[in-house]
């Protein structure tokens, strides 16, 4: 088992190879994660690990998109999409229109592409072109070619599957009019700057391994992101607690919704 003094040290220089700050996240869960690819690795600690990763670029990039996290699927928890659609929408396009729009944490494209889907169905022209964002460049680049597994396909209704997506051979396309309403970008949550004036924000799924210390200080940027009466929709495992103290109020289950100055 690796000491205190040797996981400080492996942090460290993890940092100043990929600028990924791990003390932002809990401690047991990421050491198991992190130890279980240094096995696969057949690296014995954490210096020869580091050494093996600056050298095998294939291997680094392995590393930080096990390291991500990456699980998403299209139309995740279709309950918390209906609010989103029947109490959500109805309440920002009082307020103005065209939405701005961000899926932060976005993964491989699963969550943007079934925002945009829904926009273009329920509320055509009533939004600017989605923002969505990950740290992982492989995986923004395989939402960018928006090309998925019959399995990950199966998960969007019917209506959907036959109206927004092509069959490429045993694989399913993105419909090129929906991906034209989505911008991807690289962005790292917790150290880069954030746009201002969302109407919505969607982060879903995405701080389960954060500190509470972490949490906090994200929910606050996303406060400062969002416009007066702006929404944040989190993941179904999620809840905000001291909302009204980083300055949410409760919407709806997942929906928080920046108070009004």
């Amino acid at each position: 088992m690796e000491s205190i003094y040797d996981w400080e040290w492996f942090i460290r220089q993890f940092e100043g190879m990929s600028k990924i700050d791990l003390t932002a996240y809990k401690r047991p869960q990421m050491e198991r994660r992190i130890n279980s690819f240094m096995r696969s690795s057949h690296a014995a600690d954490y210096k020869e690990f580091i050494a093996l990763i600056q050298k095998d670029k294939v291997l680094y990039r392995k590393f930080i998109e096990h390291l991500t996290i990456n699980v998403s699927e299209f139309f995740r928890n279709p309950v918390h999409w209906e609010v989103l659609e029947k109490e959500i929408f109805p309440v920002l396009l009082k307020q103005r229109t065209p939405l701005k729009i961000w899926s932060a944490g976005c993964s491989t494209g699963e969550e943007a592409y079934s925002l945009a889907m829904l926009c273009k169905e329920k509320i055509p022209g009533k939004t600017d072109k989605i923002l969505a964002s990950d740290l992982d460049q492989d995986v923004l680049e395989r939402a960018q070619i928006g090309l998925y597994s019959a399995k990950a396909a199966q998960t969007l209704p019917p209506y959907y599957l036959e109206r927004y997506m092509q069959k490429d051979g045993e694989y399913y396309r993105v419909a090129e009019d929906i991906k034209k309403m989505v911008r991807f970008e690289k962005q790292d949550l917790l150290k880069d700057p954030f746009g201002r004036d969302y109407d919505l924000i969607l982060c879903r799924n995405v701080v389960i391994y954060f500190t509470e210390e972490t949490k906090f200080k994200l929910y606050r940027k996303f406060v400062d992101a969002l416009r007066p009466g702006g929404v944040l929709f989190i993941g179904s495992t999620e809840q905000i607690f001291q909302a009204k103290e980083i300055g949410f109020t409760s919407l709806a289950t997942f929906f928080y919704q920046k108070s009004a100055v």
